[in-house]
């Protein structure tokens, strides 16, 4: 099968917007709508629905790694099996049915990964859940968590596409984060677990809408 195709499936898959489908199907508000504006489990959280959040967060994941079965099932080599994985992250964060704007891309990213090695997967996993046990900070987590992913997937002996592959989300990760960078950086940015009152919320969407202008 050819590469075109493999990944025009890739970022369709992606593309599904599981934070926006998953709060229709629950009866909440669009996750576009408040906190951080983001389509993701994290905003989703913020409503308060945890079930709903941890569907959020189990969608964005396997839509990576089922753009990648479905390659090698369609007999797809490791470059081909690569390339799907690489354009359900893009359709992620840049998804066609949400007009380009969409999440940031750690569980989908985690998706990828896991297609690519159990080991590759459980070991970003634990770097993020150390970093978030110890600061608090799920962003700061996400960024320490794909910081490592190059260096696991060396490490673990991975082949040259799937390190491109890993390296290029690291990148884009970092990037999706910047506002996040910002507020790590002035001591504004929240810690998990604790909750902000609706006019923090909304400050905080206006901000953040205002960076991604």
């Amino acid at each position: 099968m050819n590469l075109p195709v493999i990944a025009l499936l890739g970022y369709l898959l992606g593309s599904l917007p599981f934070a926006v489908i998953v709060s229709k199907a629950f009866g909440l508000a669009d996750p576009r709508s408040f906190g951080s504006g983001n389509p993701g489990a994290t905003n989703v959280l913020r409503t308060g629905n945890k079930l709903a959040a941890l569907l959020t967060l189990v969608w964005d994941a396997l839509k990576g790694w089922i753009a990648m079965q479905i390659a090698a099932a369609l007999g797809a080599d490791g470059q081909g099996i690569a390339v799907a994985g690489i354009a359900a992250f893009a359709g992620h964060i840049y998804p066609l049915f949400l007009k380009f704007k969409g999440g940031k891309g750690v569980a989908t990213a985690l998706g990828v990964l896991a297609g690519f090695s159990g080991w590759l997967a459980l070991s970003c996993a634990g770097v993020w859940l150390l970093v978030a046990v110890v600061t608090r900070y799920s962003s700061l987590a996400a960024l320490a968590a794909a910081a490592s992913a190059p260096a696991f997937s060396l490490w673990l002996g991975q082949p040259v596409q799937n390190v491109m592959v890993v390296s290029v989300m690291t990148v884009l990760l970092i990037q999706r984060h910047r506002g996040n960078i910002q507020k790590l950086l002035a001591g504004t940015e929240s810690r998990i677990g604790k909750k902000k009152d609706p006019a923090a919320n909304d400050a905080s969407f206006n901000q953040d809408s205002q960076e991604k202008k």
